[in-house]
This record gives structure tokens, C-alpha cells and sequence, in this order.
């Protein structure tokens, strides 16, 4: 794992840029914000993770640790890959989306090139509890009522495209089986209503 890179910037554009290490140029995907503050020729640091798919070896750069812990959450995230992990990078804050994401609010998620309204759903509901390891802030109150839980899956699946009775009988029924830490847990009771409902289209749970 290549976790961080200091060495002379070789070029840079609106995407990506190159440093030269002990004599190699890495090639590094940046977000906006890293890619203003960069000039060929200078010194830099950027904190990094090297992301592995079948035809390709990217490394990603932040110019914080902040920055790389929440684009690790964020590819937890179903549907988020790294290029929309990044773009949500360089179209907010790492304050910004903690914010939004305690506050429960998917726009600032919908705004964001490539994210749609299923997507920016998923981002606040499966990141919930989560952020504030990521980037310091404080947590938000243990052991939220398992009520007010339960209302925040239904809610999710029906953003998701399953029509409220079915995704209301789909949460009760992996409540009754699930832990005290699940039923206590957004996106633990989140991933059971969706193995619940299976691998069916939302049309064809009785939408």
C-alpha cells in the first residue's frame, strides 16, 4: 500500500497530477481543491491510497488525512466509486459533508456531479455514525430508539424505489431476528432489509 508521497510536482492538471519520487513519477488523482493548490516544481505531500480493479492500479491524493478517511467511507458507500468518491471531494468539505450527513441531508449529495437521488440516499444513510471517526467530530447520541431507526430504513428503501407497505413488513420482519446492536444500527438493519427483499427489481416488490 503506497499511503503517502512527498516529493516535486512534475505536472499538474484539473484531474490528476504527477509526482516525482526518488526519481519516479507517480501519477495521482486529485480532488479540485488539491489541484489549484499545486504548481510544477514545488514540494508537496499528499496522503494516498492505491485502489485496485481488475485493469487498473489508481492511486488518489488528498493534501489531508481527513480528506482520505472519508474517501475510504465513501467507497463503502453502494454505488459510490472512486471517481464519484472524488468528486464529492472537490465539491465539499470534509465539515460539509459530516454535516450533512448527521443532519441527514442528501442535497448537498444530489448537487454533485454523477451522484444521483438513490445514490446521494445511500450516502447518508450507510455513512451515519460513521464520519465522526473519520474526521473528528463528535459522535451523535448512542443508542438512538429503535423506533426512529427502523423509521430511517423504511424511509431509505422507499427513496431505493420499494413502495412503503412492502418496505415497511421487509424492516419489522428483520427486526424481530436482528441484535440489539443491529436494531440500533441505520445502515446494519439497512444491509438486512436489503437481503430481505432480495435481489428484485423495486418494480417488482409491489411498487
Amino acid at each position: 500500500m503506497i499511503s503517502s508521497l512527498r516529493g516535486r510536482v512534475l505536472h499538474v492538471d484539473a484531474e490528476s497530477a504527477i509526482i516525482e519520487v526518488g526519481g519516479v513519477g507517480f501519477t495521482v488523482a486529485v480532488t479540485a481543491q488539491v489541484s489549484r493548490a499545486l504548481h510544477v516544481g514545488d514540494e508537496t505531500q499528499l496522503y494516498t491510497t492505491l485502489v485496485v480493479r481488475d485493469d487498473a492500479l489508481s492511486l488518489y491524493g488528498f493534501a489531508e488525512r481527513e480528506e482520505l478517511g472519508v474517501f475510504t467511507q465513501l467507497l463503502s458507500v453502494s454505488g459510490v466509486g472512486p471517481k464519484s468518491a472524488l468528486g464529492v471531494l472537490s465539491a465539499l468539505t470534509v465539515a460539509q459533508i459530516a454535516e450533512a450527513v448527521a443532519a441527514e441531508d442528501d442535497a448537498p449529495f444530489r448537487r454533485v456531479s454523477g451522484i444521483g437521488p438513490k445514490t446521494a440516499k445511500l450516502i447518508v444513510v450507510q455513512l451515519a455514525g460513521k464520519l465522526h471517526v473519520a474526521v473528528g467530530v463528535a459522535a451523535p447520541a448512542a443508542g438512538a430508539p429503535a423506533g426512529a431507526v427502523a423509521a430511517q430504513v423504511v424511509a431509505a428503501l422507499v427513496a431505493l424505489g420499494w413502495n412503503e407497505r412492502v418496505s415497511t413488513e421487509a424492516v419489522a420482519a428483520v427486526t424481530d431476528a436482528a441484535t440489539s446492536a443491529q436494531r440500533d444500527s441505520v445502515p446494519a438493519l439497512l444491509k438486512l432489509a436489503l437481503a430481505q427483499l432480495g435481489p428484485a427489481r423495486p418494480e417488482r416488490a409491489g411498487v
